[in-house]
C-alpha cells in the first residue's frame, strides 16, 4: 500500500509559566473566567463553544496577527496551563499563521509537555470503503453534526487516550473541492508526558497506531 502523508493539525502543550512567552507588544491576553471575573459569552464568541465546567481559569490570546488562542488552566492541574494550537494544518491564512506562531515560540518551549497531538489524513474525494471498514472492527460510529466519531467498545465517555473522526474539510469559504479527512487525536494517557523536543521521536508510535486501526501505512510531518 502506498504510504500517505499525514499532517500535524493541532498541538496543546502545558507550562507553568506560560504568560511569560506574551509578554511584549506583539500580544496581549484578555481574562474571561477567573476567581472575579466571568465572561462566557466572550468564549463561545471567540470560539464557538461553551467553557467545560473544569475550566478553572479562561483567558483568550491575541497576537498582533490577529490570532484569538485559548489559555486554559484545569481542575486537575491547577499549577498549569493549556495553550491550544488548532488547525495547523487547513488551508486557510490562519493556518500559516499558527504555524509561524509556533516556529517563533519552539526553542522556548522544548521542555513543555505536550498534552494532544491531533494527525490528519485528507482525501480528495470520499475516504476508501475498506479503511471505514477497517475502523469499525473494533469500532462503533455515530455521527454528531457534521463529524462521525469510532467509539471503542471500552470507551467511556471521558477518553484521554486516543480519539478517531472523520469529517469533511473545506478548502476555501466557497470549497468547490470534495476533501475528506481522517483524524487521530492522541491524548495525554497515550503521549506519557511527551516532551515538545521529543515530538518527532513519538511519530514511529503514532504511525503504528494509525495503521493498526485504519490499515493506512503513513508518514508523519511537522512544520
Amino acid at each position: 500500500m502506498k504510504t500517505r502523508e499525514a499532517k500535524i493539525d493541532s498541538l496543546n502543550f502545558t507550562s507553568g509559566n506560560l504568560e511569560v512567552l506574551f509578554c511584549d507588544d506583539n500580544y496581549s491576553i484578555e481574562i474571561v473566567k477567573s476567581v472575579s471575573i466571568f465572561k462566557p459569552d466572550r468564549w463561545v464568541e471567540a470560539f464557538k463553544k461553551p467553557l467545560s465546567r473544569n475550566i478553572i481559569e479562561a483567558k483568550i490570546l491575541h497576537t498582533s496577527t490577529g490570532l484569538e488562542l485559548p489559555i486554559k488552566r484545569f481542575s486537575t492541574a491547577k499549577d498549569k496551563q493549556t495553550l491550544e494550537l488548532a488547525g495547523l494544518h487547513s488551508y486557510n491564512e490562519k493556518s500559516q499563521l499558527l504555524k509561524e506562531l509556533l516556529q517563533s515560540l519552539k526553542s522556548q518551549i522544548q521542555d513543555e509537555v505536550i498534552t494532544r497531538l491531533d494527525v490528519a489524513i485528507d482525501f480528495k474525494g470520499k475516504i476508501p470503503n475498506k479503511v471505514i471498514k477497517k475502523l469499525c472492527e473494533d469500532r462503533k460510529s455515530f455521527r454528531f453534526m457534521n463529524t462521525t466519531y469510532y467509539k471503542s467498545k471500552s470507551e467511556k465517555k471521558q477518553n484521554y487516550y486516543m480519539n478517531i473522526k472523520t469529517y469533511h474539510k473545506s478548502l476555501t469559504k466557497n470549497d468547490t473541492k470534495n476533501i475528506h479527512r481522517l483524524e487521530f487525536v492522541f491524548m495525554r494517557d497515550y503521549l506519557k508526558k511527551l516532551q515538545v523536543k521529543d515530538i518527532k521521536k513519538s511519530f514511529k508510535r503514532m504511525e503504528k497506531s494509525i495503521k493498526k486501526f485504519s490499515g493506512l501505512e503513513v508518514q508523519i510531518s511537522f512544520l
